[in-house]
């Protein structure tokens, strides 16, 4: 197995490659809920957080991704607030 291999990677993601390939995995689907969307970019939020103090390398790169899903969160949350469906 390469170190790119998911196999190779057990447990939670420890740099921005695998943060970013764990979030594709629960990425919620096209018809998700505005409540679904808004839990998954929370959870991007909170992992990005996470890697930018892990894989220091990635740190700024890493804040950048954790501000672009807070403020996705944010719209889904007005949306939401709204009471726009989609």
């Amino acid at each position: 197995m390469t170190g790119t291999d998911k196999a190779a990677s057990p447990g939670p993601p420890r740099t921005l490659t695998h943060a970013h390939e764990a979030l594709v995995r629960i990425r919620p689907g096209g018809d998700a809920s505005l409540a679904a969307w808004r839990s998954y970019y929370e959870r991007s939020v909170a992992l990005y957080q996470e890697i930018a103090e892990i894989d220091r390398g990635h740190h700024h790169e890493a804040l950048y991704w954790a501000e672009r899903e807070q403020d996705k969160a944010n719209e889904v949350a007005a949306r939401i607030h709204a009471g726009k469906p989609r």
